[in-house]
């Protein structure tokens, strides 16, 4: 039900709050991994040239969706502050907006894959072969962007107005019909067509579109103006600028140390990924904590109920702490038996102890660092995030990445990088949050 204009929707942050808030988006945050885990295990019985086909197209697709995150974390930031001020009518319209935005660039973007597609493809996948299988996914599951980035925006205004449960409905419900009909269209059963890889794409499609429509649906019942606005869309796309460059310098920092574990070899290459794609997944669950933080503190601050802002900060910060350190006792105490679920591969398990340990030791530190990243998101203070990345990547991360490779430090020399990257951000999110900068009242920090 909406709240009424003028009043403003300020809750104490209990731990029960937070966790109405947090457990849901993790559910949307966990959401597509497991799907993808789920495509990737039909199209894998179609052998192995489909599976690197849908490989090369999922990495075009993640790449895409990667750098559009502002359309969902900005909008919350932005959304929360007006819903806090009790204006609920100008929170939603902070979704239309940004709904207008991702048709816009979802279009350019497909536009430009359907042009760019044939030597993207090629310059991924490094043979014909393979380029030949992951081209017409790429081309079919392009026409998903818009309805992707739809649902970013969607679920950004939606958690600013603290609502996280129906965008798990509507997340679930187009994954639950693009995993019905994977298997349909892949292997062509029960009288639908066989499509092979393409189904996969089809599918994923679909499913899409439907939780798009269903995004779409709840601002037209919310009966708020579908018009452009200009200014919003302007100040959209400058916290947006912020955030993307942000999400670049992660990107660069990732990609440079996968290639760089690849020149130490498949084994060393092979337990980099199983331990990132683990510190990936625990992100994912301390995420959810910060997309809580993100909502109550944007809220508060709307609000101009400062100590409010300051409490949610710190009870968060605390919860996600005590939940990374749960998480580090158990990698620790599993390090001997954990490694194994993920492979039977000698060479790789001697490798997997360096990163494992450095992941173990990284996620107290992470505990608070994706914490404070909410806090801080939830006040807007994109440009201070941009800084802070950037410069945790230059200074620490990049730089020993590739001192790793020139004196052959291999993977202890990669996990120092992200070690270091993740202790620099502390420092400058900790800063931050003692400093009381971000504690601008009122509806945006302009």
């Amino acid at each position: 039900m909406a709240e009424r204009d003028g009043a403003a929707p300020v809750e104490p942050a209990t731990g029960r709050r937070i966790a109405a808030l947090a457990f849901p988006a993790l559910g949307v945050l966990a959401a597509e991994p497991v799907y993808l885990l789920f495509d990737l295990a039909v199209v894998g019985r179609l052998g192995a040239l489909s599976l690197a086909g849908l490989a090369i197209g999922a990495l075009v697709m993640g790449v895409l969706s990667a750098q559009l995150t502002f359309l969902s974390y900005g909008t919350t930031a932005r959304a929360a502050r007006f819903y806090g001020a009790g204006d609920r009518t100008a929170a939603v319209a902070e979704g239309v907006q940004a709904t207008w935005l991702a048709l816009g660039i979802g279009t350019t973007i497909v536009a430009a894959v359907q042009v760019c597609a044939v030597p993207l493809v090629s310059a991924l996948a490094g043979s014909a072969e393979i380029a030949d299988a992951a081209l017409p996914w790429v081309r079919i599951a392009s026409l998903a962007v818009p309805a992707i980035l739809i649902a970013a925006a969607g679920n950004g205004w939606m958690r600013g107005v603290q609502d996280t449960v129906r965008p798990l409905r509507y997340v679930v419900f187009g994954f639950a019909v693009s995993a019905v009909l994977c298997p349909l269209l892949v292997y062509g059963l029960l009288g639908a067509p066989r499509l092979g890889l393409a189904g996969s794409a089809v599918a994923n499609l679909v499913g899409q579109w439907l939780a798009a429509v269903l995004f779409c649906r709840a601002l037209i019942v919310e009966r708020v103006p579908l018009r452009l606005q200009p200014s919003v869309l302007r100040a959209q796309v400058v916290m947006g600028r912020d955030l993307v460059l942000r999400t670049v310098a992660f990107q660069a920092c990732f990609v440079s140390a996968g290639a760089v574990a690849a020149r130490f070899g498949a084994a060393a290459v092979a337990a980099h990924q199983v331990v990132l794609q683990l510190w990936s997944f625990l992100a994912l669950v301390l995420d959810s904590l910060a997309i809580a933080a993100q909502s109550l503190v944007g809220a508060a601050l709307g609000a101009g109920h400062l100590p409010h802002a300051k409490s949610v900060a710190w009870r968060v910060t605390v919860f996600s702490t005590v939940a990374a350190a749960l998480l580090a006792l158990v990698f620790a105490l599993g390090a001997s038996v954990l490694p194994g679920v993920f492979t039977d591969d000698r060479s790789v398990l001697d490798e997997i102890g360096v990163p494992w340990w450095f992941l173990v030791a990284q996620l107290p530190v992470a505990g608070v660092v994706f914490a404070l990243d909410g806090v801080l998101l939830g006040a807007g203070d994109a440009t201070f995030m941009r800084n802070a990345t950037l410069i945790s990547a230059l200074v620490g991360f990049l730089p020993l990445i590739w001192l790793a490779l020139a004196f052959g430090w291999g993977l202890v020399g990669i996990w120092a990088g992200l070690t270091t990257f993740m202790v620099l951000r502390l420092v400058f999110v900790g800063w931050r949050a003692l400093s009381g900068r971000w504690l601008v009242p009122g509806t945006s920090r302009g």
